[in-house]
């Protein structure tokens, strides 16, 4: 497999690859500026809506996450990348923070890949292509140019905030009363080391999060690259209390980047705190993927 097949594969299974690029040879365009949140309130008042601190927006967030120790998902999926459209279904297995499979198939019931995804490693099998992947994330990033680690493919799925500093400092709070909504300005913490080209200076991502006023969980997550000015965004609409859960049932993603892409993924079931089998076994007879580094 090629690597631009390789992206294209790791695209479409998590629909979040915010910052991959592939590497070349030509010069780098200067980097955009650091996009900031204003401190100050937005102006053309049209509802009422109370100041809130930085450090209490970011209890309100963190204490409206949708909570599991467990989770089961299935998903219509769509994508649209580089003007390819594609269809399928997925199936989501979650044990908390430790480990997370991923199936897909076609609408008509082909399975097309599985990926078990834990903290320090990545399993993919191919069944279209017989082949399969066996890595970790310094890996991939180290590959792909990327920065994504389990914590953010977590995150990101389910409406709930990467991990992000919290302290006063760093936090940027505004009162939207244009829309009616609360923005929250903050820096995602790193736990992978950024590979930039040409600078050996590490930026954190920036991460703006848009609240629901009212109960304030998360409808839009936006991540900014400061070092190259990629963008990854996530809304979420739909918050829907089913099967004892209320989460997001539906998802926007848009990347823009090198590569763009948007996916479209809407929940028709969503499980709490039932135990998930998490395992993924890689038939012998299968090839290991042979990325092409450029």
């Amino acid at each position: 497999m090629s690597r631009s097949g390789f992206i294209f594969l790791f695209i479409i299974l998590f629909g979040l690859m915010p910052f991959s690029a592939c590497k070349s040879k030509k010069k780098l365009h200067a980097p955009s500026p650091a996009v900031e949140v204003a401190q100050v309130d937005t102006v053309n008042v049209r509802c009422k809506l109370d100041y809130k601190s930085a450090k209490t927006l970011s209890k309100h967030v963190k204490e409206n996450e949708l909570k599991f120790e467990w989770l089961y998902a299935k998903a219509n999926v769509e994508t649209l990348i580089d003007e390819k459209e594609e269809s399928f279904d997925i199936k989501v297995k979650i044990r908390k923070d430790s480990a997370m499979l991923i199936s897909i198939q076609y609408v008509l019931g082909l399975e097309v890949a599985k990926v078990l995804i834990t903290r320090d490693s990545v399993k993919m099998v191919n069944y279209i292509q017989k082949s399969y992947f066996k890595g970790n994330f310094d890996y991939i990033n180290q590959l792909l140019n990327t920065d994504i680690d389990f914590d953010l493919i977590q995150a990101v799925l389910f409406g709930n905030s990467a991990e992000f500093h919290d302290e006063e400092t760093r936090l940027k709070p505004v009162a939207d009363r244009q829309n009616c909504h609360y923005l929250l300005s903050t820096e995602r913490k790193r736990k992978l080391k950024k590979i930039l080209q040409g600078s050996s200076e590490i930026k954190d991502e920036l991460q703006v999060l848009t609240l629901n006023a009212e109960n304030y969980k998360i409808i839009n997550n936006e991540f900014t690259d400061q070092s190259t000015g990629r963008k990854f965004t996530a809304a979420y609409g739909q918050f829907t209390q089913k099967d004892s859960v209320y989460a997001p049932y539906h998802v926007d993603i848009e990347v823009l980047a090198e590569k763009k892409a948007k996916v479209k993924i809407d929940y028709v079931r969503i499980e709490k705190n039932t135990i998930q089998k998490l395992t993924l076994n890689i038939p012998a007879k299968y090839d290991a993927i042979q990325i092409q580094k450029k």
